[in-house]
């Protein structure tokens, strides 16, 4: 049965089973939490966050209704440890495309980016490749659309962030996730000009969402996109 609890909270670890698989579930009680939250780990466990006062019997019941989100999440990220090579679909400027292996050449779509090959799992050298891409077209992208709406910044830098988009210092410096050149350009610009708002709004009140529409309109529309395809990239 998806989603059974094998193991009560009186023993050490309890452990759940879905879709035919255990997952030991690890306890951390965070007294900012506000709900209970259940994370699959790449090492096939379930990291639940437990709020201050909430019951352990009532995060595990939680975790039991998530079964069918436990087993998309490990999915993912099963395809996620595998290998790199032809045939492996990747984002690239917001088209699904895949990669084509041969002696000398790794080719990202239908000519749309091409690397030197490597041998075995690919992987490395593809995002290498594509954050170097993404370093030179991002920072230039974000002060070309500051300058548009005259936004100062202190800097851009593009990093490997696994769990945002983007950030805005109190400084002014904008830091960008690789990963943007993997969507398409809209919604590439929507997360610059989510964090250039933030020089305006340093918070996620109404009125920084009010700053929002005004500098991009369509921001609902990106924001559908991340919410659909985001965690295929991170």
């Amino acid at each position: 049965m998806n989603g059974q609890l094998l193991r009560g909270v009186r023993t050490r670890v309890p452990e759940v089973l879905v879709a035919g698989r255990v997952f030991p579930v690890d306890l951390a009680h965070h007294p900012r939490a506000r709900r209970y939250v259940v994370r699959v780990t790449s090492d096939g466990r379930l990291r639940l966050t437990v709020p201050r006062r909430a019951s352990i019997v009532g995060g595990l019941r939680f975790v039991e209704r998530q079964h069918a989100w436990i087993a998309r999440e490990w999915r993912r990220l099963e395809a996620r440890a595998a290998a790199w090579t032809t045939g492996t679909p990747v984002w690239y400027r917001g088209e699904r495309t895949v990669l084509t292996v041969d002696d000398d050449r790794v080719v990202v779509g239908e000519r749309l980016h091409e690397i030197a090959a490597v041998r075995g799992d690919v992987r490395a050298a593809v995002e290498r490749s594509l954050r170097a891409l993404a370093a030179r077209e991002l920072p230039e992208r974000t002060h070309e659309i500051a300058r548009g709406h005259g936004i100062a910044i202190a800097g851009v830098s593009v990093r490997n962030q696994r769990s945002r988009w983007g950030s805005c210092s109190t400084r002014g410096t904008i830091a960008l996730n690789w990963r943007l050149i993997q969507m398409p350009p809209h919604v590439s610009d929507y997360v610059i000009v989510h964090e250039l708002a933030h020089r305006r709004q340093p918070n996620h009140s109404p009125r920084f969402w009010r700053e929002v529409e005004t500098l991009c309109p369509t921001w609902r529309e990106s924001e559908r996109w991340l919410r659909r395809y985001g965690r295929e990239l991170l």
